[in-house]
């Protein structure tokens, strides 16, 4: 049987309220964590000390290679300012046109890791490492080459639009999270040798990047990836929950109705309808009935 319309092929009308609904939630989030500077910068120097504690210490080495070297530093403020905005949208479309059987779970599987990590950002502010005291030895190469770009100094947001981000959504990081998103979509329904590489390459970019442009720490990339593989494991739960919330309040079709017999009434099994031919009846079948009939 033919699988409903619904679960084959999505409409953009009921995606864009989805869109909706994450925007709404970043932008109570970033209301929520307003003027929490202090616990931010106190989180973000626990993570510091547990990366000392566990002999991590890969933020340093990056962040003073991006910070010395033009040549690396301004490409990764670039990567890091526009491809999260970009490379997520165009998977997402890719799958919505060319794979669009898969596009339901794929799009459920970001959407709720995406609220997961809202949650992180709104309950536990955390202070990147590009807006720690100076003597934590960051810096913050967004500010540091603002003239090659639309950015400033607070963080990808164009000059004069740094109201709209939240400056303490370090943990966990969402770009390393959506990165490897698209790596996965990429790997599994790309299909040629170039995408598989480009699947691999581009969250090992981002993961550089976040930490080069001390906009976050290693173990906010690796909450990133934890986040993800959580929302993972509850996206299919919450999916059937909200398709049977939707089964339950959608109006029955014209043609559901129509397939109802007599009101609910259905014949039993092997009844047949006086005069109905069945498929397996053959034509000469059908003239001796028809001819017992006139008898």
């Amino acid at each position: 049987m033919q699988p409903p319309q619904h679960a084959t092929r999505p409409r953009w009308w009921t995606e864009l309220p989805l869109i909706a609904l994450v925007y709404g939630a970043y932008t109570a989030g970033r209301l929520i964590v307003r003027g929490n500077e202090p616990l931010a910068v106190e989180h973000g120097l626990s993570i510091l000390r547990i990366e000392k504690a566990l002999h991590l210490n890969a933020e340093h080495p990056l962040n003073r290679l991006f910070t010395h070297t033009p040549a690396l530093g301004i490409p990764a403020d670039f990567i890091y300012g526009s491809l999260h905005y970009l490379v997520t949208p165009a998977v997402l479309i890719w799958l919505f046109h060319r794979r669009p059987t898969r596009y339901r779970a794929a799009r459920g599987w970001l959407m709720t890791s995406t609220l997961l990590g809202l949650i992180g950002f709104t309950f536990l502010p955390t202070c990147p490492p590009r807006l720690l005291p100076a003597v934590h030895g960051f810096t913050d190469t967004m500010a540091q080459y603002s003239s090659y770009g639309w950015w400033g100094g607070e963080a990808s947001a164009p000059r004069g639009m740094g109201g709209m981000t939240n400056q303490f959504a370090a943990m966990p990081s969402l770009h390393v999270g959506w990165a490897l998103w698209c790596g996965v979509m990429l790997w599994r329904f790309g299909g040629s040798r170039m995408t598989k590489t480009v699947a691999v390459a581009y969250p090992l970019t981002i993961t550089f990047v976040v930490m080069g442009t001390a906009n976050h720490y290693l173990l906010d990339a690796v909450a990133g990836a934890a986040v993800m593989g959580l929302g993972l494991l509850l996206s299919k739960p919450l999916m059937r929950l909200a398709e049977r919330v939707r089964t339950r309040f959608a109006p029955v079709s014209s043609s559901t109705r129509a397939s109802i017999v007599s009101a609910g009434c259905e014949t039993s099994a092997g009844e047949r309808i006086p005069g109905q031919r069945t498929s397996s009846d053959t034509p000469a079948e059908a003239d001796d009935s028809t001819a017992s009939t006139a008898r």
